[in-house]
């Protein structure tokens, strides 16, 4: 991005945001573009080598067809931008976390030109234009059934049966897959015929070899969403004890103590259990259901897992410390999830509503208002006060009483306030 007004190198005269008509006509292929910026532009550790000659006839097109940055100051440009994250490049709607995510980067972009001087403000919040919400709950027709669970595991287990033991994971202990990638011998303890633990310290998400230190494609780092040195302590139960304990015995852990790994001993990637994944499911499940939303990834197994732990307890709190997530994420994603409580709400309403019915036949004293043949209207203050002032107001009131009751109430009113020394 250049400063606004800036002549580009060896075209006196020509300003950046300046479109000859010959730049149409010499645009490159989108392809070419986009391996230019994500390849090499946007990509700190390939910089520090010399581009290729089709990358570099790239960034000179792109560099030659940029607005001036001080245009991004005018309305109408930031609106035509943000216009056009809701689409994607064959102009079909985005998804709402798509545009939600890219109007990040954009208002993240524009802050940093706030920063190095090149704009006053920054123009996206000077702009009404409000992001989609997008749909926090998950669809229930994605959350598989324990016994469609099972039968899924053990398809699996037929196919790749060092995998078995990774896919459980994800499903008895509801771990995210990046958890049970970086899972070692040491975070794990399982007892013979109790409840394990499983100590969580690190994620091991993919984010390809361009984009880390290390030039491989897993990085290993804090749990998501936790500051980094955070654990999680997730209790397991029976079932995973007992087949992480065959996994042990039968494959046993790597040099480096991971649990799991690929095909060539290496850090187990997305794509070696994806096609795992996918092949057992296709075999358990059926071409109908198969053809379907339900566990269609391997990240649903979690989805299952704390649907079911949210039905069978209820306790929020407890589920969302070892999902790892707020119990207002908890809530929000798994609301549509939780079977079975409305009836029992619903019952119970019910329940409530015929008991005032019955009550209300067999005796006229239990409506809210009082007593249907009450000609005074009860006043609570003068019925719950002490204060000897209000005793005749209050016989003053029952006047209309028949003589022998009102008489009766209040002598019996009378030695009430003596007893109390009034």
């Amino acid at each position: 991005m250049a400063a606004p007004g800036t002549a580009l190198a060896g075209q006196p005269g020509r300003r950046v945001g300046y479109r000859h008509p010959a730049d149409q006509r010499n645009r490159p292929q989108a392809g070419r573009v986009r391996a230019a910026l994500y390849g090499y532009a946007f990509n700190p550790p390939r910089r520090s080598r010399a581009p290729d000659p089709v990358t570099v006839s790239a960034l000179a097109w792109l560099e030659r067809a940029s607005l001036p940055v001080g245009q991004l100051s005018d309305p109408r440009v930031i609106r035509a931008a943000l216009d056009r994250l809701c689409v994607r490049l064959d102009g079909s709607p985005a998804a709402a976390n798509t545009i939600t995510r890219k109007r990040a980067v954009f208002h993240g972009a524009l802050g940093y030109a706030v920063e190095l001087g090149l704009l006053p403000a920054n123009p996206i919040d000077l702009v009404h234009w409000h992001t989609p919400r997008a749909a926090a709950a998950i669809n229930p027709a994605t959350v598989a059934s324990p016994a469609q669970v099972r039968a899924i595991l053990a398809q699996a287990a037929r196919i790749r049966p060092e995998l078995a033991a990774f896919f459980s994971c994800l499903y008895y202990a509801a771990l995210r897959p990046e958890e049970a990638v970086a899972l070692r011998r040491d975070d794990v303890i399982l007892p013979t015929h109790r409840r394990g633990k499983i100590i969580l310290t690190a994620a091991c998400p993919r984010t390809g070899t361009a984009w880390t230190s290390t030039g491989r494609p897993h990085e290993s780092r804090g749990l998501k969403h936790r500051p980094d040195g955070t654990i999680r302590v997730v209790p397991i139960p029976p079932v995973l004890v007992r087949v992480l304990r065959r996994h042990l015995r039968e494959f046993g852990a790597a040099p480096d103590g991971r649990l799991f790994r690929g095909t060539r001993g290496g850090m187990l990637s997305e794509s070696v259990y994806g096609r795992v994944w996918h092949t057992a499911r296709q075999a358990a499940l059926g071409p109908e259901l198969a053809a379907t939303t339900l566990a269609r990834r391997p990240y649903d197994l979690r989805h299952a897992a704390l649907s079911l732990w949210l039905n069978a307890s209820g306790a929020h709190a407890e589920v969302a410390a070892r999902a790892g997530n707020s119990a207002r994420v908890l809530h929000d994603v798994y609301l549509h999830c939780t079977d079975g409580h409305e009836d029992i709400v619903s019952q119970r309403i019910e329940d409530a509503l015929a008991a005032d019915a019955s009550s209300a036949s067999s005796s006229q004293c239990v409506k809210a208002s009082g007593s249907a043949h009450r000609r005074f209207a009860r006043d609570p203050v003068r019925y719950l006060s002490v204060n000897r002032a209000l005793v005749p107001r209050i016989a003053h009131a029952r006047r209309a009483r028949p003589a022998r009751t009102t008489a009766c109430r209040w002598h019996s009113h009378r030695r009430s306030l003596s007893s109390e020394g009034i």
